[in-house]
């Protein structure tokens, strides 16, 4: 399964490496996902998606 938010759909962005000599290589940025029970079933979710979750509704 991909690395993708279930809620936000928010997946892994690309960026660059720097060496001291300012030469670039490219890397993968994974976004951090956790595994929650939301209405029984078991579902993957970052965790700016959880923090979300949490808050109160005003």
């Amino acid at each position: 399964m991909a690395k993708v938010c279930s809620i936000c759909k928010r997946g892994t962005t690309t960026g660059y490496l720097k060496s001291h000599s300012q030469r670039k290589t490219k890397r993968s940025i994974g976004i951090n996902l956790q595994t929650k029970k939301i209405d029984g079933r078991s579902v993957k979710i970052c965790t700016r998606c959880i923090k979300k979750l949490a808050k109160p509704i005003k």
